[in-house]
């Protein structure tokens, strides 16, 4: 895939960043590895500049296991240790302002807010928004930004970009060109892509097999959902995931989607803390058909209250699972 971001875009970026004297990076909330590979990333070649930088997520209160190996995780601080005024914030990888969570206050105190992203349902809420819905994560983004810069990308920057990289992509499944170059220079600069792969996504305890078990007794098939694209889906109840980490509950969409009767997917993941709040994570695949020819999930997500990429978005609910299964189809339609 082509970027296609205007250059005057990117040197927008570049001149706050430049100008910064003190900077805070926030990743969105539930993070994966494609925001926290942006913020740790991008932390580092600040610092490494001698500016002052510190990066933050809203929720939960640890970051995810698999990705705690990222270089630049010294640069993680607790929500209540980011300070309410700063010279600059950044938002990597945040489609609205909604999803820093409790941390979205920060923003009335910085002097100027900085948005980049790669979500087409961005709502562009910085003073100077750097959004390319043609990249495929929001690290290629930042790569393109570095260069721009005329930082170079070491060892460890690469680390965090390819890490962003490889999930956002689903281990370069639906990658163009442009990725597959940029995975090739990140490479070569010495990481473990193999290693860094297996960790991110391919490394789960043994309890995800029993939960994996329970939830997929749960699914179910709608073949006349979109015009009869079909539809398929499961849930993940509060008592299935009292011991298991995020990156196991995410990862039930990777296995669901694989079903062959269904272009569409979805997870209904009940919240930790909240009975009856619902995240849900859509996925949808073209025919092979023609170019785009699959189901726009990103634009059903955007009517349900979230948003996203064509094939992979989400949204947060309330209700009962009849209701949820219900009003998700109303919006796919039949």
């Amino acid at each position: 895939m082509t970027a296609v971001t205007p250059a005057a875009e990117i040197a927008a970026a570049v001149e706050v960043l430049d100008a910064a004297r003190s900077v805070t990076v926030l990743c969105h909330v539930q993070p994966d590895a494609d925001t926290i590979g942006s913020g740790l990333a991008l932390a580092q070649v600040l610092a490494r500049r001698g500016v002052p930088v510190r990066v933050s997520f809203a929720e939960p209160t640890e970051l995810p296991g698999s990705m705690r190996s990222l270089p630049g995780t010294e640069y993680l601080v607790a929500p209540d240790e980011v300070p309410h005024e700063v010279d600059l914030l950044v938002a990597v990888d945040c489609g609205s302002r909604g999803r820093l969570g409790a941390l979205a206050d920060r923003i009335e105190g910085a002097t100027t807010t900085l948005v980049l992203d790669h979500h087409r349902s961005n709502t562009r809420f910085g003073t100077v928004n750097l959004v390319d819905d043609a990249a495929e994560s929001t690290t290629s983004l930042l790569a393109r930004v570095f260069d721009s810069w005329g930082e170079p990308i070491d060892t460890a920057v690469a680390h965090c970009l390819f890490a962003g990289l490889v999930t956002d992509t689903g281990c370069f499944r639906w990658a163009g060109p442009d990725t597959h170059r940029l995975a090739e220079r990140l490479l070569a600069t010495g990481i473990d892509g193999a290693g860094i792969t297996r960790t991110l996504m391919d490394t789960h305890p043994f309890g995800w097999l029993p939960m994996l078990s329970r939830v997929l007794g749960t699914a179910r098939l709608a073949p006349e959902a979109a015009g009869g694209t079909g539809l398929v889906y499961a849930f993940v109840r509060r008592s299935d995931i009292d011991a298991m980490r995020s990156e196991e509950i995410e990862s039930v969409i990777d296995v669901v989607r694989t079903t062959a009767e269904a272009g569409i997917a979805a997870v209904f993941k009940e919240s930790r803390a909240t009975p009856g709040l619902w995240t849900v994570s859509l996925r949808s695949r073209d025919s092979g058909v023609g170019a785009n020819d699959g189901v726009d999930v990103a634009h059903v997500a955007t009517r349900l209250g979230g948003g996203g990429h064509r094939y992979a978005a989400g949204y947060t609910t309330r209700g009962t699972a009849e209701e949820l299964v219900a009003a998700l189809l109303a919006e796919l339609g039949t």
